[in-house]
């Protein structure tokens, strides 16, 4: 389904929680066409700033429900802690042939059923941080009632935070919130640990800092940009018997390298959002 879809969507897409990730959905989706009066969000913390924003440029917030149609999208932009009060409080809104996409950490499809009427089409979602200007990944699964359209719904909404990746196992959530929900910390540890060892070795600790993030920054952007693959760009910038190398010969070590390490990391990461799931 095309972004343009959103300006013929049968209802209003009502957004729950307009917090950094919730707020730059909403922003996005403005931007690619939906019409500001299909805009609804609902937020009893919403900062009076966004409230007059939102007014301003046509959408509602906290209206009364009465007032809201039959929503096409509901999406759940909240804290997991709140998720059992806010199933409750929504679950009213919910129509036949309403699309609910849920972008909250570790609630299942199967608590999502249990909170909303039966039948309805669910998306469970995990974005990451760098969604947040744009720049992130998502990874969704669907459960048996979303068709090919309403997938396709959720692309659309979802492209605003960057790539959407589909799965259809619920148990590959969780090493994808280990992968890329938490990997963002992984990369930012990255960058202090670089920070750290340059200041180790002499360089001022200033410097240290802005070397490592302009060289986390700039070696992101250059995988994304080129296409190749991490490991060419890697062997593309290592020189035989180089610094690089020496340095290489450390981190790839096969018993205490990097590799090893994060493997455990992320199984570690697997098993805890597995815990927290249930």
């Amino acid at each position: 389904m095309p972004v343009d879809s959103l300006k013929t969507l049968s209802g209003p897409v009502v957004l729950v929680g307009a917090g950094k990730m919730g707020g730059a959905m909403l922003e996005g989706w403005l931007k690619l066409g939906l019409p500001p009066e299909h805009a609804v969000v609902l937020d009893p913390n919403l900062r009076p700033e966004i409230d007059a924003d939102l007014k301003a440029k046509g959408a509602r917030a906290n209206p009364d429900f009465a007032d809201i149609p039959a929503p096409a999208v509901i999406v759940l932009a909240v804290k997991p802690q709140v998720a059992p009060v806010v199933l409750a409080t929504v679950r009213s809104l919910v129509a036949q042939g309403t699309l609910v996409i849920s972008i909250m950490a570790g609630r299942t499809l199967d608590f999502l059923h249990e909170g909303l009427p039966n039948g309805t089409a669910i998306v469970r979602t995990i974005p990451n941080t760098p969604a947040a200007i744009g720049q992130g990944i998502t990874v969704a699964v669907p459960n048996h009632h979303v068709d090919t359209a309403e997938r396709a719904l959720t692309d659309a909404l979802l492209s605003t935070l960057g790539p959407v990746e589909w799965v259809e196992d619920e148990a590959l959530i969780d090493v994808a919130t280990a992968v890329s929900g938490s990997g963002p910390a992984y990369v930012f540890l990255l960058a202090e640990a670089l920070t750290a060892a340059g200041t180790a070795a002499g360089l001022p600790a200033a410097l240290a800092e802005r070397l490592a993030r302009a060289t986390v920054a700039g070696a992101g952007a250059l995988m994304v940009q080129s296409g190749t693959d991490a490991g060419t760009l890697r062997e593309n910038v290592t020189s035989p018997g180089g610094t690089t190398a020496a340095a290489l010969a450390v981190l790839m070590d096969p018993a205490r390298g990097f590799e090893p390490l994060m493997v455990e990391a992320v199984e570690a990461a697997t098993v805890r959002s597995r815990e927290l799931g249930r």
